[in-house]
């Protein structure tokens, strides 16, 4: 089960899309989470949070809708930060996500993504 893969993953993102074809290329059948659908509980982002290989803050889309939260920088300085606003508003999520045991890689790009491959 470790070696299970999950992608959070949003098929309107090529970003996303890319990343899925990637790891299907690679005989990876992950799970697939729409997670603006079924977005990733609180545990699931603190895992999340700590364990990529990014800052937190990475996590988080600064798009017209991060703007239209009301949302600022200074919102999500820390991890405690990114989950709350990753709760409150899951399309905000940077995609795609993927999770494979204990490591989670960003897929932008989406060759950050072979990580997990190796």
């Amino acid at each position: 089960m470790a070696d299970d893969v999950v992608i959070f993953h949003n098929p309107s993102c090529s970003k996303s899309r890319q990343t899925l074809g990637i790891l299907e290329d690679h005989g990876v059948e992950p799970e697939v989470v729409l997670y603006k659908q079924a977005p990733p509980d609180r545990a699931t982002l603190e895992k999340i949070v700590t364990t990529i290989d990014v800052e937190p803050a990475k996590l988080v889309r600064r798009d017209p809708e991060f703007k239209e939260a009301g949302l600022t920088p200074a919102d999500i300085q820390t991890a405690e930060q990114v989950i709350e606003v990753l709760l409150a508003h899951p399309a905000l999520m940077e995609r795609p996500v993927v999770v494979k045991g204990d490591q989670v890689v960003l897929g932008r790009p989406p060759e950050n993504v072979q990580a997990l491959l190796d």
